[in-house]
Parts: structure tokens; sequence; C-alpha cells
């Protein structure tokens, strides 16, 4: 830390100690440019290029410790937000960490809604998530809470069903287990202390500037490709960039070079139309940051 610098100055961030949103975060935290040393079994770590230090916990704390201001923001998943129900706002969603909290039966039962649930043993490590949706929709069942490894529940008679994070399902598929019902979108989402300082506040802005600007990198692709003159103001209407496409005019008399950006879902949603109105040499490209 630089000696003129305050801890007032300093933003204190939250993330998993080890497993995947851990990974995730540094690697965010890098594509935003922000140097971080993560030596092994650290707690705390500081970056050598902006006002932040990082603290490594437990993921189930990371609520708790954001809202007794401990740390002023924190990286975790929405899933145990929700679960912790702790006084913090989520100030930004990150894009990864995506997965779903859903019941899950087993493989020969059906599922016809909440009324399925009535009277069942249910084993979940997120209760208060479960209990919400059973209040919801009027349902008396026993819930047993396990920390982890709920696939197993059914299989050693603990539980009839199971409420459990999934993201490919494989896990339920080596269980004799089969996804039912979601009640839970989630990913990895930036949450705040509800009191952080202005100063603070402003250095959070930077780091959101940051994220976005990686974030649309992501979901975007720059486009090139060459097109006969004659075409390029159908071309142009077919293109869903950002404003307006660059177009350069190359050494072939007749022919211009097109730039443009667009999603992956954009591009492959139009290529066929480009081909059919003489567009060729089509390159696809990532972007590395992008800000609008």
């Amino acid at each position: 830390m630089n000696p003129t610098t305050t801890t007032e100055s300093i933003l204190k961030l939250a993330i998993q100690k080890s497993g995947r949103l851990h990974d995730d975060s540094m690697k965010l935290l890098k594509e935003c440019g922000i140097d971080i040393s993560n030596g092994i079994n650290k707690l705390k770590s500081e970056a050598t290029n902006f006002p932040l230090e990082v603290y490594f916990l437990r993921d189930d704390d990371i609520p708790q410790y954001v809202e007794d201001g401990v740390a002023d923001i924190g990286f975790v998943g929405e899933n145990v937000v929700y679960e912790k129900a702790k006084t913090v706002a989520i100030a930004d969603k990150l894009g990864f960490g995506k997965c779903r909290l859903s019941f899950a039966v087993r493989k020969n039962e059906t599922f016809d809604g909440p009324a399925t649930l009535q009277g069942k043993r249910i084993a979940t490590s997120y209760p208060v998530l479960v209990q919400k949706y059973l209040d919801e929709n009027k349902v008396q069942a026993e819930i047993q809470e396990i920390s982890g490894s709920v696939e197993i529940a059914p299989g050693i008679g603990l539980a009839d069903i199971i409420c459990d994070l999934v993201s490919s399902g494989s896990t339920l598929f080596m269980n004799g287990l089969k996804e039912a019902e979601v009640i839970l979108q989630s990913q990895a989402v930036l949450i705040k202390n509800s009191g952080i300082s202005n100063v603070k506040q402003a250095i959070l802005e930077s780091l959101i500037f940051r994220i976005q600007a990686v974030k649309q990198a992501k979901s975007s692709k720059y486009v090139l490709m060459n097109a006969p003159n004659e075409k390029l103001e159908a071309i142009e209407k077919l293109l869903p960039g950002m404003k307006s496409p660059t177009v350069l005019p190359l050494a072939a008399e007749g022919w211009s070079s097109i730039h443009t950006v667009m999603t992956e879902t954009q591009f492959w949603n139009i290529i066929q139309n480009l081909k059919e109105l003489g567009a060729e040499g089509i390159l696809v490209l990532l972007i590395e940051k992008m800000v609008p």
C-alpha cells in the first residue's frame, strides 16, 4: 500500500477463498487490469495498481462480512445472497458462475408441481429458499438441512426429494435423479455494503465500469468482411452494429471492406443473408475490452 493511501480510500472486496467462483473472480479482476498477488493460504491481498484489497473467505460468510462492513463489497452467488438474507445491495451481475436451484426426484418418479412436495422430506443446503417456496405455494413438507452431497439423500433414505444447485445435471444423473423444477436462476453478483462511503462508492463505480467493459467485450465480436459496392446498402441494413459500420474502399475496384461489432447470436442469425448478398472473406474476432 502506498504510504499516502488511507484505509478510507481502499475498497475492500471479499471473494471465495477456493473453488470455481474464486478462479473466475480472480480472472475477472485480471481482465479488468487489476494486479493481485494470490499466494497460497493468504487471507488477504492488495492490488498493486488499483485501490483494492481482497479478502479470501468462505462463500457462505461473504454476505455477513459485507453487511457488517468488514468488507465493502463481495463477489458471491445470488443463491447465497438470497439464502443468507443479509442487508446488502446487488450492485452488478458478473456473468459467470451461472447455475439454478432446482428440485430433483428419482428418475422413475413424476413431478406434478408444488403439490408433489406435500408431506415429503426434502434434503437441501438452502432451507430458507426452500421454505419460502413452500410457503408461497401453501405446501407442508419436512426440510432436512444438509451441508453437502445433497444428491445422495434419496439413495440412503434420508429424503424423498432434494433441492440443490444444478449446472449441467450430470451429478443428478449419476445419482439416479432428474431435475424437476427450477426455483431460482443464479449467477455470481457484486454485492455492496449499504453504508459505503462516498470515496469508496467512487472507487466502486470505477471498478464496475471496468467490469461492464469486460462483460460487453465477451458478448460481442468484431466482424470484418469484403463486399461488392452495389450491395453495401443492403448489407448495412442487416448489420446490428453499435452505430453504423465502418466502410473502407479496397484496392480491388468495386469492392469495400466492412467493419462492425455484433453479438455472436446476431452473427449466426444473418451470416447466410450476408453470403447471399455477396459478402466474402468474413472474419470474426474476439474483443478484449469494449467501452460503449
